[in-house]
């Protein structure tokens, strides 16, 4: 928005995006799938950047980054069939969610430094300011919200 002052132009705001960014992809589960899915994410993280004008620093997009892997990965494990990566994102924060066909909601481990394995919800609950799984029609569906400010 422009307002005039005297005969000067003086710029008082930008446009801002009303709506959150929204973008998914469908994966097979083929190799190379968890690859695919991260560069999918780091696209998302700038257009963020680019169209939210998002201030997002090396250490949020890698959050969100290491998110989408270890979800993506868990669904490339325990569902043994495609799947679903939904990203959604403003300029404070990008919600994960990954769709997929097995009913199993996943299970968090207690802490335990001498297991090797499964310790991908735990990272995913300290990166994440909100994690949720829930049953779907299809299948279940596990969201992780990670806030871009620190």
């Amino acid at each position: 928005m422009m307002e005039h002052l005297d005969g000067a132009v003086i710029q008082t705001d930008f446009d801002m995006p009303v709506e959150p960014l929204r973008r998914a992809a469908h994966y097979t589960g083929e190799p190379g799938s968890i690859a695919e899915a991260r560069a999918f994410g780091e696209l998302f993280i700038e257009q963020l950047r680019s169209e939210w004008c998002a201030r997002i620093d090396g250490r949020a997009a890698g959050d969100v980054l290491l998110v989408v892997s270890e979800l993506v990965t868990n669904a490339q494990r325990h569902s043994h069939g495609p799947y679903i990566l939904e990203l959604e994102g403003t300029d404070t924060s990008v919600t994960v969610a990954v769709y997929d066909s097995s009913a199993a909601l996943p299970r968090r481990y207690p802490q335990d430094p001498g297991r090797v394995g499964r310790h991908g919800l735990e990272i995913v609950h300290v990166l994440a300011a909100q994690v949720t799984a829930e049953l779907v029609p299809v299948g279940k569906r596990v969201t992780a919200v990670v806030k871009l400010g620190r």
